[in-house]
């Protein structure tokens, strides 16, 4: 399973580095310490907890374009056998793409995977960056 970054984490969220330790220090979220030593939290984890407090996190100022690239975590993924319905927590926003079930499969998409949301249009394309397949 993924592991995220402190700071990677935040930023996901849109909260700062400390509001995200200060919620591990609560004990909202659990972190662990990875071969580096430095703390991560686990994507599936991360991904539920996304879930979970959506609605409540700020989010970003300022306009963007009509194309734009969301990343995020996956937080669900539903699947038949020809297509798959995909979530994605960005932030404050929760972005659902429709593709085959065989890209869900080929990019390896399930929640706490880490995945950016193309938009252009009404198209959600995802991908993922070569190295994290």
């Amino acid at each position: 399973m993924s592991q995220i970054r402190i700071s990677e984490a935040a930023h996901l969220l849109g909260v700062s580095d400390d509001t995200l330790r200060r919620w591990v220090s609560a004990g909202e979220l659990s972190a662990s310490v990875d071969s580096t030593g430095r703390k991560v939290i686990d994507g599936a984890d991360l991904a539920h907890f996304l879930r979970e407090r959506s609605t409540s996190l700020p989010a970003p100022s300022g306009t963007s374009s009509a194309r734009n690239r969301f990343t995020g975590l996956v937080t669900q993924v539903t699947s038949d056998t020809v297509m798959s319905q995909v979530e994605l927590q960005c932030g404050p926003y929760r972005m659902v793409s429709l593709m085959s079930t065989e890209a869900v499969r080929e990019l390896g998409l399930k929640p706490g995977v880490l995945a950016t949301a193309s938009i252009k249009a009404t198209h959600v394309v995802v991908d993922r960056p070569e190295g994290d397949r």
